[in-house]
């Protein structure tokens, strides 16, 4: 705090000049900083995310020295690592990360989906990650889309550009049937019809705003 001898007023700001006459201030009591440190949450959820990191590969290490000490024919310490890593990734991404929360919630799915496939294949592979879970996954996103556009009505159209992506998405389980690797095309069929009406749904009621939306993120005049 400091005080003009001149105007005879107290100043709360850390200035050194009186905001009325210019004239040099007299340091009267030591003020500490007005504003809270916004840093000072984030820095701790780091510093848990560190050790928690620590952990969890301290942790996957030893899981990994069981199974090859037990002889296991399968390697479920790969379903470990990936179950610590996702936890990881929802502490750093999720909470510490600064994207949007359309960007969190999305892109966690897909991961969790990417892992459940992944698991499918360190257990024998049966097929069931990519008949099922992997279209089921991108249904269940299409969903989340469809409800976040319900929360967030008036910024419907920043979805649009999610719903591409989704589009694609459902591409890569038709991509596995044509190559064999899906046996049971149905799910994979809704799931990437359900991907495209939904953003020709959108595209055709939100009309104008939705042309002008795409126009702006894909920088077409």
């Amino acid at each position: 705090m400091s005080k003009c001898i001149r105007c005879q007023v107290e100043i709360l700001d850390e200035t050194e000049r009186c905001p009325l006459c210019d004239a040099v201030l007299e340091k009267t009591v030591e003020v500490e900083n007005m504003y809270p440190d916004v840093r000072v949450k984030s820095r701790k959820m780091s510093l848990i995310s560190k050790i928690y990191l620590f952990c969890a590969i301290l942790a996957e290490a030893i899981l990994v020295y069981l199974n090859i000490r037990l002889e296991s024919q399968i390697w479920w310490c790969v379903i470990t690592g990936l179950s610590l890593f996702y936890v990881y990734l929802v502490l750093r991404f999720a909470i510490i990360g600064k994207s949007g929360y359309k960007a969190k919630v999305i892109v966690l799915m897909m991961i969790a989906v990417s892992m459940v496939v992944i698991i499918d294949f360190v257990t024998g592979y049966n097929g069931w990650s990519v008949n099922y879970a992997l279209p089921s996954g991108i249904l269940l996103v299409d969903a989340v889309i469809i409800v976040l556009m319900l929360v967030n009505i008036k910024g419907w159209q920043s979805y649009l550009v999610w719903q591409i992506f989704m589009i694609i998405c459902s591409m890569v389980p038709v991509l596995l049937y044509l190559l064999g690797i899906v046996t049971r095309p149905e799910l994979t069929l809704i799931a990437m019809g359900c991907s495209f009406f939904l953003f020709l749904g959108t595209f055709i009621i939100g009309d104008r705003r939705a042309r002008v939306e795409l126009k702006r993120r894909f920088h077409v005049r």
